[in-house]
């Protein structure tokens, strides 16, 4: 009996050790990002420090992730909105406050953008910056040469005047399937406040994107990267990580393709991307470990390299290439910031007229 107690011990303790072992290499966080935005060795070596696994799932739009987040039980444990749509999704209880006691590389961060994010998220406290850019105009500068006589673009009346962007019709343009981006574009160039919500600046927004849209080959937020960098279009209105993305791949493929990007004279859209934890996160323990993994100078930094967008890192700079630091593209310099304008999140009622608005101009009805 009593060699049968201890070989039931010695079984259970194995048991025991067996169970929690396990449990420790189950430990995972469920990630929810942007496509072609992040450096992947990134993740791996998260996993080898922590033992955390990531599961990894991407999107496109803004309007996807705030379906999956308004649904609830979406089972993601971070996820990356734009400041104007976390704006909203905090009124509407979709995250939870972050214990910035398990957060001490927020120490890290830059005043210059949590001042700016601030905006959409008071003290900052729902929200920690993963990167941040501008919304300008991605071209392949010889194909732009040889339409429009010229191989620099400095405004949006390239785009939004319909005898201008005619021209370009026959080498492809692609646009942000993007309402929050394009609309307060239109807005800026027509004069108007980007961040009106009256319905008759909408209407004139409308008006001025209907005019353009027979030129318009194609709506999507992420597809313009390889159309850019292989040459099959030759204007498209992106975000400007994006596009220096598609510049390094037309660099590194060698067919003579060469992109340019501009931030127009008339102004344009400086945006935020926030790593948020939903209310509903099943694993919050585990995405406070990953955002502030990501919060590690060398790591962001990392990034930064890799998807060549600015972050909202301060200490990060250090380890950024200095080529990415010194763009006034990615960094601008004070005379590119006082053109850049953020875009507050729509009231519901205003949402509906976007939403609508876009539709009606996507379709071209």
């Amino acid at each position: 009996m009593i060699r049968k107690a201890l070989w039931l011990s010695a079984t259970s303790a194995f048991l025991t050790l067996f169970t929690v072992g396990g449990h420790a290499a189950d430990r995972v966080v469920n990630v929810f990002n942007w496509s072609d935005y992040i450096d992947s060795s990134i993740i791996d070596d998260f996993t080898k420090e922590t033992g955390i696994k990531v599961v990894y799932d991407t999107f496109d739009s803004n309007e996807i992730l705030e379906t999956k987040l308004l649904a609830g039980g979406s089972g993601y444990d971070v996820v990356v909105p734009s400041g104007n749509f976390l704006a909203r999704q905090i009124q509407a209880g979709v995250f939870q406050k972050l214990d910035k006691s398990k957060l001490p590389n927020i120490s890290n961060m830059w005043d210059t953008v949590t001042e700016r994010t601030a905006k959409y998220d008071p003290g900052n406290e729902y929200s920690v910056n993963y990167m941040w850019g501008t919304v300008g105009i991605g071209y392949n500068i010889k194909k732009v040469q040889a339409a429009l006589g010229t191989d620099k673009i400095d405004s949006w009346d390239v785009f939004f005047n319909p005898d201008s962007l005619a021209k370009l019709k026959d080498c492809g343009v692609y646009v942000l399937d993007s309402p929050a981006d394009i609309i307060p574009a239109a807005l800026k160039y027509l004069g108007l406040d980007p961040n009106s919500t009256s319905p008759d600046d909408i209407a004139k927004a409308e008006e001025t994107l209907l005019k353009v849209r027979p030129y318009i080959r194609k709506f999507h937020s992420s597809e313009y990267i390889n159309a850019l960098a292989n040459g099959d279009i030759c204007l498209a209105v992106g975000w400007s990580g994006d596009v220096f993305q598609a510049r390094n791949r037309a660099v590194e493929a060698k067919q003579g393709v060469e992109i340019g990007y501009s931030v127009p004279k008339e102004g344009a859209q400086m945006w935020f991307d926030q790593m948020a934890i939903p209310a509903d996160a099943p694993h919050v323990a585990e995405a406070l470990e990953f955002i502030n993994y990501m919060m590690k100078p060398e790591v962001i930094a990392k990034s930064s390299n890799y998807v060549l967008y600015a972050n909202g890192n301060k200490a990060s700079q250090q380890f950024v290439d200095k080529a990415l630091l010194e763009d006034p593209s990615v960094y601008p310099d004070a005379e590119t910031i006082k053109k850049l304008y953020t875009v507050s999140p729509y009231d519901p009622k205003t949402q509906r007229v976007i939403t609508r608005t876009w539709t009606k101009i996507v379709t071209g009805q």
